[in-house]
């Protein structure tokens, strides 16, 4: 019996191997044209994106040099001249460059994106002689205009990188030269503000590139399971260029960097051999590491010293409007009574974040009544209402929760016509706990008290509990 499975396994395995290749580069073919347009698309966004912030944060730069240097100029004139007249010069420079690539020396400058790397070497397989896609023009001419955009991208990420190494270090030299000048404070903490958004700026824009449509991520699933693509991923990534790893192209020179041997060497001369240099070592280590996680807690996205703020940054300043949109929906029941059934209070909810802990919004709900106990359970429409509310976090995942609404319900049983409010207002305070159920959806459960209850005729309760979730 165990012959025959491994002779089942050698007749049979290689058969299953090549129908499970064939199967991956027919989805591949078919979800081509898809995926070369979705990178186009997205690829050419950024790039607008990224051109547009660049050239925005250099004319406010400038302009902020100028302010400095029409005040220096009244106080050190040749100083001011010196100081400035350069750095203006240069900037400008480095605007009117965003229209045009990079030279081949300034396009040695780092800044690779791992994810841009990824997308280039994917398109580049695309095009090589192992490539999976449809024979025919409109395919080429695609592919083609997707590898010129991801191109392009690439070239205004490295300005972008070039821009804030040159912001970076004029925001330094200014602040040196500068600093002792009481009256310039103000404007040397506005150039810092201006370097350290556009650098956050830059950065969410490189998150963007990780984030997959769900046309990208089959493209990559179906690639994946091709070895060609596998292999060729593994040779021409930045990673097999920077280790000489085999077979990767243009393999990277890696004289001058130092060994394990010679760093524990240099060790042992600046603390010697003795027992206790190692203690030595190993403490400052641990010292070091503390303080760089308590750095990296404060400020998770910095990549550079340099680019540490002396003010307190709005971590919403860089979100577009639409980035700052959390839309949600939650529910709450009220028990019947002689006036109206159980009912339960459907809303939608749109909410603006206008701080990193604070958000306001709008909604509207729909009452639907289930009737009045478990031997009369019938559907009937109560009404509507419409919300706004402001929420502010407290502590951890509690939230301080308030806000205004209107409810619309018009059907009283048992009162005389016209006795009952159809329109009535609430002004709720309470708090809120928000928890996460996945890495695209929160909930949330609030217990709400309204201040108004007793002005509504007939009586609601006072107490509201909701509980929803926000995408």
């Amino acid at each position: 019996m165990k012959y025959l499975s491994i002779l089942f396994l050698l007749l049979f395995a290689p058969v299953g191997i090549i129908v499970a290749q064939d199967s991956a580069k027919i989805a591949v073919a078919q979800i081509s044209e898809k995926y070369l347009s979705a990178v186009k698309k997205k690829s050419g966004s950024l790039e607008r994106k990224l051109t547009a912030k660049s050239e925005q944060s250099l004319k406010r730069f400038m302009k902020q040099e100028e302010k400095l240097r029409k005040r220096l100029a009244k106080i050190d004139s040749l100083k001011a001249n010196n100081l400035f007249a350069n750095s203006i010069d240069s900037l400008g420079k480095l605007k009117a460059g965003l229209q045009n690539k990079l030279s081949s020396f300034q396009s040695k400058l780092p800044g690779n994106i791992g994810s841009l790397d990824s997308l280039g070497n994917t398109l580049s397989f695309l095009q090589g002689p192992n490539s999976l896609l449809k024979q025919g023009k409109g395919v080429a001419d695609k592919l083609n205009s997707s590898i010129k955009a991801v191109d392009e991208l690439k070239n205004k990420f490295q300005q972008a990188d070039q821009i804030k190494a040159y912001i970076r270090e004029r925001k330094q030299l200014l602040k040196e030269q500068l600093g002792q000048y009481a009256g310039m404070a103000k404007d040397l903490q506005k150039i810092n503000k201006e370097a350290y958004y556009y650098a956050q700026q830059v950065r969410e824009y490189k998150e963007i590139l990780k984030d997959k449509k769900k046309i990208e991520q089959k493209a990559m699933e179906a690639l994946k399971k091709v070895p060609a693509f596998n292999n060729f991923m593994q040779q021409h990534s930045q990673l097999a260029g920077l280790f000489n790893l085999q077979g990767a192209s243009n393999p990277a020179n890696l004289e001058g960097l130092q060994t394990r041997a010679q760093v524990e060497q240099l060790i042992q001369q600046r603390l010697g051999s003795g027992p206790n240099a190692g203690a030595a070592v190993s403490q400052q280590m641990a010292e070091a590491r503390s303080r760089f996680d308590e750095l990296k807690s404060k400020f998770p996205d910095l990549d550079n010293a340099a680019e540490m703020p002396d003010f307190k940054p709005n971590e919403m300043k860089t979100k577009s409007f639409l980035q700052r949109l959390e839309f949600g929906s939650n529910i709450q029941f009220q028990r019947s009574n002689k006036f109206f059934p159980s009912t339960g209070d459907f809303a939608g909810q749109v909410a603006y974040k206008f701080h990193k802990n604070g958000s306001t919004g709008v909604g509207v709900s729909y009452k639907l009544g289930f009737g009045t106990g478990f031997n009369d359970i019938h559907f009937s429409g109560q009404g509507v209402g419409l919300r706004s509310f402001i929420d502010w976090k407290l502590k951890g995942t509690f939230f301080l929760n308030g806000g205004y609404e209107q409810n619309y319900q018009p059907n009283y049983e048992g009162l005389p016509e016209g006795a009952g409010q159809a329109w009535t207002q609430s002004g709720l305070l309470g708090i809120s706990k928000k928890y996460k159920i996945n890495n695209k959806m929160k909930g949330n459960m609030m217990v709400l008290f309204d201040f108004l209850y007793n002005q509504h005729v007939p009586r609601t309760d006072p107490v509201k509990v909701r509980l929803g979730y926000n995408f």
